[in-house]
């Protein structure tokens, strides 16, 4: 085993044990809350050969399509082998955690960077305090940032060591995240190779592979729901939060007259979602003028950690302890956020004047409350560098970048939180590591 690879297994160890402690404090002390609740209620009903549907106060049972399968069909796997308890999904989160930051280890490491970079992108990943708290939480999103780290690092072993099985694993790893979290799938096309056609053909086959992997799901939504959704049936609710909403974030929404007496689940999202299209039109100029407020709710400040331990048990885990991790999780979140725009700014390649001021730019954000800016800053910056550049770079650069655009087109379209921005976490710190060059 090369020096290398056992730094990658010591970062997974390390990774692992944290996650490990945290599941041994919070087992049997933080039951599912929010969201968490309705995956863990879903992941029961598969795991016990009820398939995907939901039980009714009334006693009826119906096809469900609401949430995203990915989460609750993993909990199903491990409440099947391990058994039906909290602590096996958190289990689950740790393991999936830790093959995160080893894999963002993999991703970092290259020949061209020292040695001890790919090591410290790793361990940020692997002690990140908006991460590891949030191993507790029978939610989606610290998951979807480990598999689409999964993915990026398979890919990008892909443009060192040519062959099929890195492209099917990439695929694959997609595809679980897109049945995690549907807008994942616009990541797959950034997975490709460093030249123009062979980067084409490997994104493409990335595509497709996830795609075919997703589709017997797809399927069964055209035949159980009698509406051909990729995975979920929620996009029509989450438009008419972003259409109403004051903050920029989640709040409850008042069921539009017409939709009132519509039980059906696919029929609802779609009145749903024509009441949000009315809304839009009616105002467009609102609605647009609410993107900055959903982007700041969404990366000022993920706080998914202490929001989720604390709305699960006030009683262990109160209000100053809230307060204390949000601290913790906003000073590192903000330093490796200046740490990626410092990267940016030093790059070698064209431009340079242009992007040390936007990274200015972005680092006055970041020391100041709309951290968003940093994290815009980063994509522009990247793009900056013009794409034949971007293709010799490590893909862990246009990847971060892509991550980031993902984020704030997704949610100034819908509504922002601060757990939805998590995703970039394992990005911005892998990319505070990366050396001053590209590979031209």
């Amino acid at each position: 085993m090369t020096a290398r690879r056992r730094d990658a297994w010591i970062v997974f160890s390390i990774a692992l044990l944290v996650r490990a402690l945290v599941v041994a404090w919070a087992r049997d002390r933080f039951p599912a809350t929010g969201d968490g609740y309705y995956y863990d209620v879903l992941a029961h009903r598969l795991a016990n050969g009820a398939g995907y549907t939901w039980p009714w106060r009334d006693g009826t049972v119906t096809y469900a399509a609401h949430y995203p399968v990915g989460f609750p069909a993993l909990l199903a796997v491990g409440y099947v082998l391990f058994g039906s308890s909290p602590t096996v999904a958190m289990g689950l989160a740790a393991l999936f955690g830790a093959a995160g930051a080893y894999a963002v280890h993999r991703l970092v490491d290259c020949d061209a960077e020292a040695r001890w970079r790919p090591l410290a992108a790793g361990l940020a990943v692997a002690l990140h305090p908006a991460l590891v708290p949030y191993t507790a939480a029978l939610m989606t999103e610290g998951l979807t940032a480990a598999l689409l780290a999964i993915a990026a690092a398979l890919a990008s072993r892909g443009r060192r060591a040519k062959g099929l099985i890195p492209v099917l694993g990439a695929g694959v790893f997609m595809a679980i995240a897109t049945l995690v979290r549907p807008q994942s799938l616009v990541l797959a096309p950034v997975l490709g190779d460093e030249k123009l056609l062979p980067r084409a053909k490997r994104a493409i086959a990335v595509t497709v592979v996830a795609l075919a992997c997703i589709a017997p799901w797809t399927a069964r939504n055209c035949v159980r729901m009698r509406r051909c959704a990729l995975v979920s049936l929620n996009g029509g609710w989450n438009l008419l939060i972003g259409a109403t909403t004051d903050s920029g974030g989640w709040q409850p929404i008042s069921v539009p007259p017409a939709c009132g007496t519509v039980w059906d689940e696919a029929e609802k999202d779609e009145c749903f979602e024509r009441a949000a299209l009315h809304v839009i039109v009616q105002n467009p100029r609102a609605w647009l003028e609410r993107a900055p407020s959903k982007v700041s709710m969404t990366l000022d400040y993920f706080g998914a950690a202490p929001w989720y331990l604390n709305a699960s048990n006030d009683a262990a885990f109160g209000l100053r302890s809230k307060t204390v991790l949000a601290y913790v999780e906003t000073i590192v979140s903000r330093l490796l956020l200046l740490g990626a725009l410092g990267a940016c700014a030093s790059f070698v390649g064209p431009r340079i004047a242009a992007r040390r001021v936007t990274a200015f730019i972005g680092a006055l954000g970041a020391v100041t409350l709309p951290g968003w800016i940093g994290y815009l800053a980063i994509a522009l910056c990247v793009g900056l560098l013009g794409w034949r550049v971007i293709a010799r770079m490590p893909l862990v650069v246009p990847m971060c970048a892509a991550v980031i655009v993902a984020t704030l087109v997704v949610h100034s379209v819908f509504f922002g939180s601060g757990r939805y921005g998590l995703v970039v976490a394992p990005f911005v710190a892998a990319l505070a590591f990366v050396g001053r060059r590209t590979s031209a």
